[in-house]
């Protein structure tokens, strides 16, 4: 019996081999940097070849449809446990979220399912075999992996993933710009000098990953989440009124303040911190990365500090959406007949109808992101200039609009 099992595994480790010579011969003349990334990748010192990731029925140009695209559980036949951690995180509900937002839905197919817009970072997202079937009717078969967002094809290179570039395509921009703030805080800028050669090899130096991906785990979740929103709500009535007053407009809380049926999205969106356990979980984990440097104390104080920036931020943009909430209720403004309760909808972004509701959704997604995440990521400059100083400037352009409607 033993024999066999040896002779079965010689044979299929032969054949393996064999295959993928054939696949080198012809990739050689028709992607030929395609065989040169795998040629220098961990799996070809390893001898994984094309059709451990790709099938054996793709044989000739004539049946390429043939070829299976990997999915997570590809990579998890040998990488188990970075795939099962990946699982429970925030990327894997990339998808979960992009298709959860209302105004995904009316964006044109190359930006959506095409992958040239929000999908194009939010393909890394589990889906299922429906929508993966339908994106390849779609014409983009090739945005349903996940891994090769951060480990790219064909090296799929872990110290390409460990370094801080490797995020920065999707961590950049109007609502999220982590590499910006990152890249020009004193940890980033002492990281890149230490890329360079400029500062020693031992230098203390962290990157995206030391923060977020603690010993490698693929979770990566923080605390307050993508909204910076939270139950149980604050014991500070001002800060729990405007809560209220932003998840309200978030569509998650009614006019009474209880709960909606897109609360369950944004539960399985995962993008907000809805127990105390879970958003303490997720400090307890920051604080002991941060003394790593610093001191418990230090460490604590300052991200206590982005605590505050979230809450006076808060009261800033609670202000505004009541504005525009009170022209809805005197008939003023026309409440589109989409939005559930009488409040402006933050999730509609750029679809929100008129200027007054489009200056509130740059105050919510670009200007409350900058002051709270410039705040937690030690950018003083990203804070106060382009997040809170422009939150300032919203809000008397808010009022000012509302103003002129009422005289009209």
């Amino acid at each position: 019996m033993y024999k066999l099992s040896l002779f079965l595994t010689i044979f299929l480790f032969t054949a393996s081999i064999g295959l993928a010579q054939d696949c080198v011969k012809c990739h050689k003349e028709v992607t030929p940097a395609i065989v040169t990334d795998w040629q220098i990748s961990k799996h070809s010192e390893k001898e994984v070849g094309c059709a451990d990731c790709h099938g054996e029925e793709h044989t000739s140009a004539e049946d390429v449809a043939k070829v299976d695209i990997p999915t997570p559980e590809t990579c998890a036949d040998c990488h188990e446990d970075q795939v099962a951690q990946f699982k429970k995180g925030k990327h894997a509900l990339a998808w979960a979220s992009f298709k959860a937002m209302p105004t995904t839905h009316q964006l044109p197919m190359a930006l959506n399912d095409g992958m040239k817009g929000c999908g194009g970072c939010h393909k890394l997202g589990l889906k299922s075999e429906a929508e993966i079937k339908e994106l390849k009717k779609n014409g983009a078969g090739f945005g349903v992996a996940s891994c090769d967002a951060c480990h790219t094809r064909h090296t799929f290179s872990k110290k390409e993933a460990q370094q801080p570039q490797a995020c920065q395509t999707c961590h950049m921009g109007f609502d999220h710009p982590q590499w910006e703030m990152y890249s020009s805080s004193k940890h980033g800028v002492r990281y890149l000098l230490k890329q360079n050669g400029t500062l020693h090899a031992d230098t203390a130096a962290p990157t995206c990953q030391t923060c977020h991906m603690q010993e490698g785990n693929h979770e990566v979740r923080t605390a307050w989440g993508f909204l910076a929103v939270r139950l149980p709500l604050p014991e500070d009535p001002q800060w729990k009124a405007d809560q209220i007053t932003i998840l309200q407009a978030l569509g998650v809380l009614d006019l009474e303040g209880k709960p909606t049926a897109r609360l369950d999205v944004i539960k399985a969106a995962d993008v907000a911190r809805l127990t105390q356990e879970s958003w303490q979980a997720e400090r307890d984990k920051m604080v002991k990365t941060c003394n790593q440097c610093h001191s418990i104390n230090f460490a604590k104080a300052e991200l206590e500090k982005g605590d505050q920036m979230i809450q006076k931020a808060d009261h800033l943009l609670a202000e505004a959406i009541r504005i525009i909430a009170g022209l809805y209720k005197d008939n003023i403004l026309k409440k589109p007949e989409s939005y559930a309760a009488p409040f402006p909808d933050l999730l509609t972004f750029h679809d929100a109808p008129t200027t007054i509701e489009q200056t509130l959704f740059e105050m919510h997604l670009k200007h409350r992101m900058r002051a709270f995440q410039g705040a937690f990521h030690a950018n003083p400059d990203y804070t106060l200039w382009y997040g809170w100083s422009e939150m300032i400037r919203d809000l008397t352009e808010i009022k000012t609009m509302a103003a002129e409607l009422r005289k009209k």
